[in-house]
Formats: structure tokens, sequence, C-alpha cells
């Protein structure tokens, strides 16, 4: 996106906030008249109407604005990572003629009888990542928040960990829960298919490493772990295989032992077309009714679900507020104005339960 295209949605996104601002004292200002006149007439009410029609016209263009400008500033951000990226995929590129130079060399000493040839140690913490491995990394970086951040907000489930000492965070990204419950002096280790995230994380010095989470489960002892975290794990999952996975838990895990499985929140649909069909390796949504459902047939008690990141009450469709001397007036464009104004809010509720409530959930549950 050029700077002049940029310039220009900036325009629109302020000027649609000027006319929504507009629109709304214009809307107060007919309200405020009409309470002023008890014995208003059908005109007043029809002003009335003509201004708050304007005023929701107003909401529908600022959304749109709003929506084009963030997603301007997402291909900012991604166009900001080409560089980087062009880095790593040199580095990569430059890494396997490398590895082929060695691998000649090795051959070569191979077929002379006379050479005596050291083996070739390949160490996987050495080893190449794949360059997606990377992109995803930072994806994460650009829109998921900060390590910082992110430590932040999974530090709410540390307690549900106190005093364990084999806790298992699976997808655990760049560490970013292994770390605070390091911090907590709770013993975790975390896996993740993802190659660039576990280096990151073993930068930090935490226990990570590479491993597909089915496969990890399913060759650890019975109640071998006395805890079990996955956070925005399994909306990249399939339903069959996070059934096995949750099956595969209730078996590792010792009697008593907490579950929490944190995932985008579907039922809100912020949440559903903002965080969840941004990111391309996404799967499948869960409703958490669904997932709580799954982890009681799997053996799981005291199952709950807890939800997080709120909506912020500016995002939300705002409600009319009435001067209690209209609201208690008699005459029939009070008592009008009253019905339209009742009707907006009672459908502002119902969006906002619909649309803005909680960005994400986790179900937490207990090994029976």
């Amino acid at each position: 996106m050029t700077p002049t295209d940029a310039d220009r949605l900036e325009r629109e996104r302020l000027d649609a906030d000027r006319r929504y601002n507009d629109a709304l004292t214009a809307l107060d200002r007919t309200v405020a008249a009409v309470a002023a006149q008890p014995g208003a007439d059908g005109d007043s009410l029809a002003r009335l109407m003509s201004a708050l029609i304007a005023f929701l016209q107003q909401i529908t263009a600022l959304v749109d604005t709003m929506d084009r400008a963030l997603a301007a500033d997402a291909a900012r951000r991604v166009d900001a990572l080409q560089p980087a990226l062009a880095s790593i995929d040199e580095v990569r590129v430059q890494a396997g003629v490398l590895q082929r130079a060695i691998e000649m060399l090795t051959r070569s000493a191979g077929s002379n009888p006379q050479s005596n040839p050291q083996p070739v140690i390949h160490n996987p913490q050495f080893a190449s990542p794949a360059p997606d491995d990377y992109k995803y990394v930072g994806f994460e970086d650009a829109f998921r928040g900060s390590d910082q951040a992110i430590e932040d907000k999974l530090r709410a489930y540390v307690p549900l960990f106190t005093g364990r000492a084999r806790v298992l965070d699976i997808g655990c990204g760049r560490g970013e829960l292994l770390a605070a419950l390091q911090a907590a002096g709770v013993g975790a280790r975390g896996i993740d298919t993802n190659t660039g995230m576990v280096a990151v994380a073993r930068e930090r010095g935490l226990d990570a490493q590479h491993a597909d989470a089915l496969t990890y489960l399913t060759a650890l002892p019975d109640g071998s772990l006395d805890g079990l975290v996955a956070t925005q794990v399994i909306e990249h999952l399939d339903s069959s295989y996070l059934m096995r996975l949750i099956d595969a838990a209730a078996r590792a895990l010792q009697p008593g032992a907490p579950i929490v499985l944190e995932t985008i929140n579907p039922a809100c649909w912020l949440a559903f077309f903002s965080s969840y069909i941004r990111d391309i390796t996404h799967v499948r949504p869960v409703h958490p009714e669904t997932l709580q459902y799954l982890l009681r047939a799997s053996g799981f008690t005291r199952v709950e679900i807890r939800y997080s990141a709120p909506v912020p009450d500016h995002m939300k469709m705002k409600t009319i507020d009435l001067p209690a001397e209209v609201l208690a007036a008699t005459d029939a464009p009070a008592k009008a104005l009253a019905q339209v104004a009742h009707a907006v809010n009672a459908n502002a509720v119902i969006l906002n339960n619909l649309m803005f409530t909680h960005l994400d959930y986790a179900a937490v549950g207990y090994r029976s």
C-alpha cells in the first residue's frame, strides 16, 4: 500500500468519525428539543426519527472505514516483515549449499581407502528450520502480541498448577506460559510442532522440544503428568485428532490433575471474524459447550468454562439514554420516542451479546 492510499484511508476514517459525532450531536439536540416540548406534535416526532436514522446510518459508515483501516494496517505489518523473511530464506539457501558441500566432501573422503573419515553428526538443535516456521513466528509477533503481553495474560492459569512438577504445555510456542510457570516454581516442559517457536523458547532457557502432541502423549506412561495445558492450540486441529488428543491426555494425567484448554471464542462474532479467520493455519473453531462436553466424555470432572479477553466497551454497540422527563411524559411523541429508544437499546444488547463478549475462553477440568 502506498503512502497516498494510507493517507486516503485515514482521511476517510476521520471524516466518518466526524460525521458520526455530528449525527450523534444532532440526535442529542433533537431529543432535548422534543423533551422540552411536552405538547410536541407529529413534526417533532418526524424530526426525531430522521435524526435517529441519520445516526444509525453513520454507525455503518464508521464501522466500514475502521475495517478498511485495520485491514490496511495489517497489510503494512506484513510488508514490514518481508525483508526479514527474505534474509531468512537467503540464509537457508546458503546453509543448504554448505550442507551439500559437506556431504560431497564426506563421500569423497569415504572413497579414499587411506582416509580416516569422521562421522557426520546431525544436531537437530542446529538443523535449518522450514521457512514457514519463521513466517509464523513473525505472524505471532505481529498479531498476537509481545512475549510479555502474552505471558501477562497466561499468568492467570499459573495458580491451577501451583506445587506441581510434571506439567506439559502443548503448543508452547515462544514459551510465554512456560516462563510464567518457571517463575512460579512449577516444573513444566513444552512441545510444539513449529521449530521456529521451539528455537525461540530454548533461547529463553526453557525446556521445549519439537514434537507432535498426540505422538508425544501416547508414548508417556499412564499417570505420568500432574498437569496439562494448551493455549490457542485446539483451533489448529481437526475434530478426530482433538478427540484422540483429549483421550490421550486423560490417560497420561494422574487422578486429580488439572487440564486447561484455551482457544478463540467462536460464540463471539468479533473473535471469529477477526482473530479466528485471520490465521490461515486454523482448522476448526470449537464452541465452548462442545469442548466442555468432550472433556466430560473423556473422564474429566468439574469442567468449567472461563472467559477472558473481554471486548473493550468502546467497540460495543451504544445505547440511548433518554432524559427522565421524556420517560415520565405521557404525550404521544414522548411515548413514541421512548418506544424507539427501547427498541434500539434492546437490539444493541442483543448484538453485544452475540458480537462483542469475550475473545477467548478456556475449558478447565480435572482428571477423575
